[in-house]
């Protein structure tokens, strides 16, 4: 049976950075974490998000917005580019 919390030592490994570096990017809120006793935990259900597979609400407007952005500037292009 899989584990639903993950401790910051499964973490650090699986982001490939220290526990320390676990540590700071809790406090600074880009981890999501529980604190358990003396310990924090972090919910395996954040791991995508963790891992860079899943894009959060700022990150996909950015993307949206350059796409736009994009296809407003070099439309005609990218339409001739369809063609070939």
């Amino acid at each position: 049976m899989d584990k639903d919390f993950l401790s910051t030592t499964e973490v650090a490994k699986l982001l490939g950075i220290s526990r320390i570096a676990v540590f700071k990017k809790i406090k600074s809120g880009e981890i999501k974490a529980q604190k358990v006793g003396r310990n924090f935990v972090i919910s395996r259900n954040d791991l995508p998000f963790l891992l860079g597979e899943s894009l959060g609400k700022v990150q996909k407007e950015k993307i949206d917005k350059a796409v736009a952005k994009t296809v407003s500037e070099y439309g005609e292009t990218l339409k001739l580019l369809g063609k070939e």
